[in-house]
């Protein structure tokens, strides 16, 4: 089948070089029974591409409606997740009161689609290594191994490489899920592709609801090309939506397409999240980047009243301490000098300006975590926003909030 109707028949809209090169090399590979490790931003379509490469395998005849099983790791609780993939045996643990399938039996003959694989603890993954290396799954509980055959297609919206040099992720199940490698690109890096899935999306809408479709004007449809989709294909299909359902007027104006939009314009934003490769933006640093966002003087003012009621509290901890005669000072904290002028209200003043608490005060280290959890609290936990604010890609907001252990 070639990419044309492929493109068709899962709906795929694009003519973007990376989009075809990947959907080339997904019916290039279907056929093998090679694993497949899908890269690419969340909303980019990856579990599409699982169902082409399936569906265009030998394996799609197998147990017709069971031949592909997709399973989200990130979204299994780690004490269970070992049960889930493999199953378990009646009275393996409480509340195991029969013998239970696992994904990987339930997908035997077919492909399994292993999403969020990043998200795989450490201990799973040295398991999963071993399935993939010898076709054998353990049920928990079990002493018995069980022959299976299935076909791998893996897929992560985080920074893979880095999370193996780092050791979050073990390198060898890497190279093993690694056989054949497909990158999505992101909708920022398909500019001249927005305006199509636009009309698609119209056009869908439109149909469903009886109404006559949504149009760009020339300078809306600039913006939605220069808008950076942190939520790519997916996020412009819901505000696609959202403006053919609420909007009266069906010609889409600039002032119009604004209400909708949640960011600033691309050329606002650092060269990370611009529409181009993040390599060009290599001369910026993760922690520039956020130092640049902790100068806000309200951040600033912020830290500097907890840093002030800290210095009053062990003020008065101080205090209660002479009145109850005590001569050491065992109670006050080994570093409060470093916090607390001893003799001069000058010097009490100096105490609270912006460059002694940047200099001298917070490490680099605790800056950073102050700034994103600032961001993120003040967006109610949406991830999107607080890297927008921070002016950081979502991805690296991510890998920050796993440095920092950040729930």
């Amino acid at each position: 089948m070639d990419i044309q109707n492929i493109k068709r028949r899962y709906d795929i809209i694009g003519n973007d070089p990376k989009l075809l090169l990947a959907l080339n090399k997904a019916i290039q590979v279907a056929p093998t029974d090679l694993s497949i490790l899908i890269t690419g931003e969340s909303g980019v379509g990856k579990d599409v591409f699982s169902r082409i490469i399936h569906e265009n395998s030998t394996r799609k005849h197998v147990r017709q409606g069971r031949g592909l099983i997709s399973v989200n790791c990130g979204a299994i609780p780690e004490g269970t997740i070992e049960s889930e993939l493999f199953g378990h045996v009646k009275g393996a643990f409480t509340g195991a009161d029969k013998n239970r399938k696992g994904y990987f039996e339930e997908a035997d003959g077919g492909t399994i689609f292993l999403d969020e694989i990043g998200e795989l603890p450490l201990v799973m993954q040295v398991k999963l290594l071993r399935v993939l290396e010898n076709g054998e799954i353990i049920p928990v509980g079990s002493s018995s191994a069980q022959k299976i055959n299935v076909r791998v297609v893996a897929a992560t919206n985080v920074d893979i490489v880095e999370a193996v040099r780092t050791g979050r992720f073990r390198e060898d199940l890497y190279y093993r899920l690694n056989q054949i490698s497909i990158y999505l690109p992101p909708l920022r890096e398909r500019k001249d592709d927005i305006p199509l899935l636009f009309r698609k999306f119209s056009s869908d809408v439109a149909e469903k609801y009886h109404m006559p479709p949504i149009m760009l004007t020339d300078d809306a449809k600039r913006m939605m090309m220069d808008y950076p989709w942190y939520g790519n294909v997916r996020e412009l299909k819901n505000i696609t939506e959202q403006i053919a359902v609420v909007e009266t007027e069906r010609l889409i104006t600039v002032p119009i397409l604004q209400n909708y939009l949640s960011y600033v314009p691309t050329e606002k934003l650092p060269a990370v999240v611009s529409g181009e490769s993040t390599q060009a933006s290599s001369a910026i640093s993760d922690r520039e980047l956020l130092l640049k966002a902790l100068s806000m003087g309200q951040m600033i003012s912020e830290m500097r009243g907890e840093l002030n009621e800290l210095r009053q509290a062990i003020q008065q901890m101080s205090m209660r301490n002479e009145e109850i005669g005590m001569k050491d000072r065992a109670l006050v904290p080994q570093n409060a000098s470093l916090l607390i002028p001893h003799s001069h209200a000058k010097e009490e003043e100096e105490f609270v300006t912006p460059e002694i608490i940047e200099e001298e005060t917070i490490g680099l280290e605790d800056r950073e975590k102050r700034a994103i959890m600032k961001a993120l609290e003040h967006h109610s936990g949406n991830r999107k926003l607080a890297a927008a604010d921070l002016h950081i890609s979502e991805r690296t907001l991510y890998r920050k909030l796993k440095e920092y252990n950040i729930e």
